[in-house]
């Protein structure tokens, strides 16, 4: 793939928190565990500090349950039938399993809670890339058909240059995976890891 990057990058990476990585999350409490997940967090610290060297900014997108005044999660219906094992202090604020896996934390810029899908949706995320001259996204995390892709479409939406990392995404299956970035190819730039460093 031969593409320019314009002006500033920032490095989304969508989600790759405690709870849905770590053995004692409550993804792996409820046995819904993508294991090409776990291998996103050593591939792509190099990646977010190529970025950090080229001036650029790295924001991880964190997925919240806000309690309610029970101090119960407020779970969309939808996501609590599929996951009906989140239970409250899941994703909570402030929580550890809530936090970016360690190794992610200690390269992030910036991070934002978000409530659904997008790391755009009822977020600053446009805020924060506006206000630090941001103008092409590079997107990662998990899932792939998931978050990654509603960001993707936000971003693109938003008149972001948009770059997906094929390798630097994870879902549960395969096919899902590369179903996925073939959808996404339409709005933006697909590419390996590698591939991106080359650019970079």
């Amino acid at each position: 793939m031969r593409c320019k990057i314009n002006g500033l990058a920032c490095l989304i990476i969508v989600d790759l928190q405690n709870d849905f990585l770590s053995p004692e999350g409550a993804y792996a409490r409820g046995k819904t565990i993508s294991h090409e997940a776990l291998l996103l967090p050593e591939r792509l610290v190099p990646i977010a500090q190529e970025v950090k060297k080229h001036h650029g900014l790295v924001v991880a997108s964190l997925f919240t349950l806000w309690p309610d005044a029970a101090g119960q999660p407020m779970i969309s219906p939808h996501l609590l039938e599929r996951r009906p094992f989140l239970k409250k202090g899941d994703f909570s604020p402030g929580t550890w399993g809530q936090a970016n896996v360690p190794s992610i934390a200690s390269v992030v810029d910036v991070t934002v809670s978000k409530v659904a899908y997008s790391a755009f949706f009822n977020t600053q995320l446009d805020w924060v890339l506006r206000k630090a001259e941001i103008t092409t996204v590079v997107i990662c995390g998990i899932v792939t058909n998931g978050g990654v892709a509603s960001t993707v479409r936000d971003a693109h939406m938003r008149d972001y240059q948009t770059v997906v990392l094929s390798d630097g995404c994870a879902t549960f299956t395969q096919t899902a995976h590369q179903a996925a970035l073939t959808d996404m190819s339409s709005v933006a730039q697909v590419m390996t890891c590698e591939q991106f460093l080359e650019i970079l």
